[in-house]
């Protein structure tokens, strides 16, 4: 039987309230970990196939994006009537692990306050590299990509888009990166303020169970023993340390940091693999490897 599998395949059909990447245009990611997630990513030369991916994913066409421990689920629609059901598996790092990167996390006040106030600093890769539990994916086969459309390449434009609308929930929550290998925000936070509380001695607030009531029926003794909140919250578990025993050091960071953050080492040709050939209007694969040619030739020695 001579059915051509691909004869109904077309432009991919309109989607109303689709998921649609924030940037119409250029780079896709803001923050550093939505950066550094798609740097690795396109470090594996993935050609034009991350390209129509980023089209699809400014086009709305991603319908569903789920981030749980190890998977990454997405339904995208393409040019057939039924959405294509895309998962991302990445390993989960062993409880073992988590124990002793929260340790390391809660033993350093400046990882404490800073992810208790709800961010990732650019040094919390290091430390994770250093515990032997690097946060990305060095090489493409760490990551299982499925989709059940019949495109043969891996990852296909359905599973592209997922990578950069999973970039952007990146952006958006920080903490989904960490969620992804295996700890939760709520998680990971309340682990911190136990260790935080054991460390210093002090207990750990319970959330408060009763309505919010008027501060003017309340006395200030009665103020103050509310729980904290905001950044009184984040710091309420780390040691105060005297003003004048300090001044030294007041500027100085609590941490030793790098001398320059970390870089992903890629070859200067990077941006041609990912480009591919120019049309044979403009010079073809002649043109691409002429100017492969002239990127090693100028580019760091």
């Amino acid at each position: 039987m001579s059915t051509d599998r691909f004869a109904d395949y077309g432009r991919p059909r309109r989607v109303d309230g689709g998921l649609r990447a924030r940037s119409a245009r250029g780079a896709i990611g803001r923050s550093w970990w939505s950066r550094r997630f798609l740097e690795v990513l396109e470090s594996f030369a993935l050609g034009t196939r991350l390209t129509r991916g980023r089209s699809y994913a400014r086009a709305g066409q991603v319908l569903r994006l789920d981030i749980a421990p190890g998977r990454v689920t997405a339904q995208v629609q393409g040019s057939r009537p039924r959405p294509y059901e895309v998962s991302i598996a990445l390993a989960t790092f062993p409880a073992a692990l988590w124990t002793r990167i929260e340790d390391e996390l809660a033993g350093q006040a400046f990882f404490s306050a800073r992810l208790l106030a709800g961010d990732l600093p650019d040094e919390l890769e290091e430390l994770f590299v250093a515990a032997g539990a690097p946060l990305f994916p060095a090489a493409v086969d760490e990551l299982t990509q499925r989709c059940n459309c019949p495109d043969f390449a891996v990852p296909c434009k359905h599973l592209a888009a997922t990578f950069y609308l999973l970039a952007e929930a990146f952006d958006a929550d920080p903490f989904e990166l960490l969620h992804w290998r295996g700890r939760s925000r709520a998680d990971l936070l309340d682990r911190l303020r136990a260790r935080r509380a054991e460390a210093t001695g002090t207990a750990v607030s319970p959330a408060p169970a009763a309505a919010p009531v008027s501060t003017s029926d309340v006395s200030s003794s009665a103020v103050d023993a509310l729980p904290p909140v905001g950044a009184a919250r984040a710091l309420a578990g780390l040691a105060t340390t005297p003003l004048a025993e300090a001044v030294d050091r007041f500027w100085a960071s609590p941490v030793p940091l790098p001398d320059r953050p970390p870089r992903l080492a890629t070859g200067p040709d990077l941006l041609l693999r990912q480009l591919g050939p120019p049309a044979p209007a403009i010079g073809g694969p002649g043109l691409l490897e002429r100017l492969r040619r002239a990127y090693r030739a100028f580019g760091p020695g």
